[in-house]
């Protein structure tokens, strides 16, 4: 006879939240030795989440060089003849949300020939005037990143505007460390000449595991960035680079 072990968590959303203090983490027995009547068999278990000395619990976030992952693991022993049983879940943790009201703040960009970096010869660049705003760069996680932005004028055509998301990971210790920066996720806003003075509403919503609260301990670094970019039909790129500070309220 056939016998499959498997984890279901009550909640749809598989998210948790940190117990207030701070606890050992433990194995659970959920059921005793003993024979499972064929058929299916539920057993209920529930548990604090439980931190281990004096560590904290940072919320659940996948990335390429840091990735905080939570998991439920159920083993199942059965006798000498029968093979035994090993079920994984990973489920989500956030963390408590902060008590101090978010203020947002509106920043103003201007973008010319003139305002871009790390550029080798600006007579080559053709004549541009962008502007725009972000409604805010302290942002709760929980809501979209909100603002717009204005062509006034370009002397080359545009060929697309799009929002780029990074995540900025820095890992190390006293030796050293490392700051790495790659994309979450890329969201074009607009294709073609677009009308110039015409405003183009900017609207990105954080993606679920890839984004955290902006975490900072003292052997790595979790920070994250967006990008305006405009590209321009001459295959001309011009970038505009905000620093974001995430929080969950």
């Amino acid at each position: 006879m056939s016998v499959t072990l498997d984890i279901r968590l009550k909640r749809a959303n598989k998210v948790y939240h940190e117990g207030p203090i701070q606890l050992i983490s433990s194995n659970i027995e959920v059921a005793k030795a003993g024979k499972i009547p064929g058929g299916k068999t539920e057993i209920p278990f529930e548990f604090p989440l439980q931190t281990k000395g004096n560590k904290v619990l940072y919320e659940t976030y996948h990335g390429v060089f840091v990735n905080i992952q939570y998991t439920l693991r159920c083993d199942m022993k059965r006798s000498l003849l029968a093979k035994d049983l090993s079920r994984n879940c990973e489920f989500i943790v956030h963390c408590q949300p902060q008590k101090a009201k978010v203020v947002p703040t509106a920043v103003n960009f201007t973008i010319t020939p003139d305002t871009l970096q790390n550029i080798r010869d600006r007579n080559v660049l053709p004549k541009f005037l962008i502007r725009g705003h972000l409604d805010a760069t302290n942002c709760v996680i929980s809501q979209p990143l909100t603002g717009e932005v204005v062509v006034e004028n370009s002397d080359v055509p545009v060929k697309s505007i799009e929002l780029q998301l990074v995540r900025v990971e820095t890992c190390g210790c006293a030796e050293g460390y490392a700051r790495d920066a790659t994309e979450i996720q890329n969201i074009q806003i607009a294709e073609g000449d677009v009308c110039h003075g015409l405003s183009i509403p900017i609207y990105m919503v954080f993606p679920r595991l890839f984004t955290c609260p902006t975490l900072e301990t003292t052997n790595f670094k979790v920070e994250f960035e967006v990008n305006v970019v405009i590209v321009l039909h001459d295959d001309h790129l011009i970038t505009e680079n905000f620093p974001l500070k995430l929080c969950r309220v």
